[in-house]
């Protein structure tokens, strides 16, 4: 049997990805993914036999590569970000766990990566200092009802707010009604960050606030960070404090 492993490449720089993610690719002699991502690191993928697939395909791309895995050829699926984060580390164990023991390709781990969450707050400055919650605005594979009810319990909950996939065709008006949802519950001046292409070539930083955010541009590589209620900005940059006396 082949060895599997999930690794997550970072955001999108060759500068934020690990050593230990840049090592499981270079040992590995099939290396799958979505085409985007595939993109973000061809030029380790010379030598590589390459799966990649389109949107919407993760299921197959997924078992494509536990098939090449279970067939004797050590195999790396790659997400973008942390593997473990929206990524493929849980779609591809649940394949794995589903093959006979006698039969199952071994399972290589899932080897972290840099967070698009992270890459965008250490581009705002300091936002995440204190306890904080990750949405996806993404209705595919969760109903939208439940998105409402999470992002309105983390707003009551003075949770700092990280909100991944916040706005696309399909959706152009979710990320508004989150924005109605959060100002029944917290100031229209706390700060709101907006990064788009975190840690690549076209980023773009803007910081605003809850009340008028949305009149920014936002898309589908943008992570949106809306502060608690003691998040403020001095000089262009969100700082959450963590509580120490300075």
């Amino acid at each position: 049997m082949g060895k599997i492993t999930v690794v997550g490449i970072g955001p999108g720089s060759a500068e934020d990805m690990t050593p230990k993610a840049k090592k499981a690719i270079d040992d590995a002699q099939v290396v799958v993914g979505y085409n985007t991502y595939i993109e973000l690191i061809k030029p380790m993928l010379a030598t590589k036999e390459v799966i990649g697939t389109g949107m919407m395909q993760e299921v197959d791309r997924c078992k494509m590569a536990v098939e090449s895995a279970a067939n004797g050829k050590d195999t790396v699926v790659v997400s973008s970000g942390d593997a473990g984060v929206y990524g493929m580390a849980g779609l591809v164990l649940e394949l794995v766990l589903q093959y006979p023991a006698d039969k199952r390709p071994e399972w290589g781990g899932t080897v972290a990566g840099i967070s698009a969450v992270n890459a965008a707050a250490s581009v705002l400055g300091a936002p995440l200092m204190h306890d904080f919650a990750v949405i996806s605005l993404s209705d595919w594979l969760t109903p939208w009802e439940l998105i409402q009810k999470r992002v309105k319990l983390a707003g009551e909950g003075d949770f700092v707010i990280a909100l991944y996939n916040p706005k696309s065709k399909s959706r152009p008006d979710y990320i508004n009604e989150v924005q109605k949802i959060l100002l029944a519950c917290r100031d229209g001046k706390t700060p709101v960050g907006i990064v788009t292409g975190a840690s690549r070539e076209q980023e773009n930083c803007v910081v605003s606030d809850l009340a008028h955010f949305t009149d920014e541009e936002i898309g589908m590589f943008s992570i949106v960070i809306i502060g608690n209620s003691q998040t403020y900005v001095q000089d262009g940059y969100m700082v959450t404090p963590r509580g120490y006396k300075v």
